[in-house]
């Protein structure tokens, strides 16, 4: 009996680890995240996801591979759900810009996360070399521009911005603020100072709007 048992025992003992594909993205993310894409190398997520790196390599091929996957997973756990506060449609049109840019500017500030934004934080460290890299953050930018443009758009077309008003110098001038709120957060800033800034851009919301 206690020969079966032993011999379970070491079967068991000699199983490999399943490899749990989001939490090591999660761990890469953090790594991007706080150093940026050139700065963290291979060993470096070898160490934080504790995979080898051949099960990496099958995974995501390479480095590039592996932002791209924590890229799509930033996406999906952040980006799209501060976006969702601009398709509710009960809400006026200055309540759901003030609940996009309060989960923002939460998601910035958090704890949980390195301060500012994925996206900007990576862009900011890249080398010329990185050209694809480079591309594809812009791309993802570029997707979050269209989305407060079709917001504005929508808001026109329901009579909350006058006509004549240009929704995409709109939607250019919520991203710069967006993104000085970012390199505001990686410098120390707290929540209630990016919320300050927020509610300033409110504040000034009938001038901007104005044809």
């Amino acid at each position: 009996m206690s020969t079966e048992i032993t011999s379970c025992s070491k079967k068991s003992r000699g199983r490999p680890k399943v490899f749990d594909r989001e939490a090591a993205l999660d761990k890469a993310m953090t790594l991007f995240w706080q150093h940026g894409y050139e700065a963290t190398s291979l060993s470096d997520l070898v160490e934080a996801t504790g995979a080898k790196a051949p099960t990496l390599y099958a995974e995501f091929t390479n480095k590039e591979g592996l932002f791209r996957a924590v890229l799509d997973r930033y996406i999906a756990r952040f980006a799209t759900q501060h976006e969702a506060s601009l398709h509710c449609e009960e809400k006026p049109i200055e309540q759901a810009l003030l609940d996009y840019f309060t989960a923002v500017a939460k998601c910035f500030t958090s704890t949980d996360t390195p301060a500012g934004c994925f996206m900007i934080n990576t862009s900011a460290t890249l080398a010329a070399s990185s050209q694809a890299i480079a591309k594809t953050i812009k791309s993802r930018h570029a997707q979050q521009e269209e989305t407060l443009l079709k917001f504005l758009i929508q808001r026109q077309q329901r009579g909350e911005i006058p006509a004549g008003t240009d929704p995409q110098a709109l939607a250019q001038f919520l991203g710069c603020i967006l993104q000085g709120m970012s390199i505001s957060a990686r410098e120390g800033a707290s929540c209630e100072k990016l919320l300050q800034i927020t509610k300033t851009t409110l504040r000034l919301w009938p001038d901007l709007i104005k044809p």
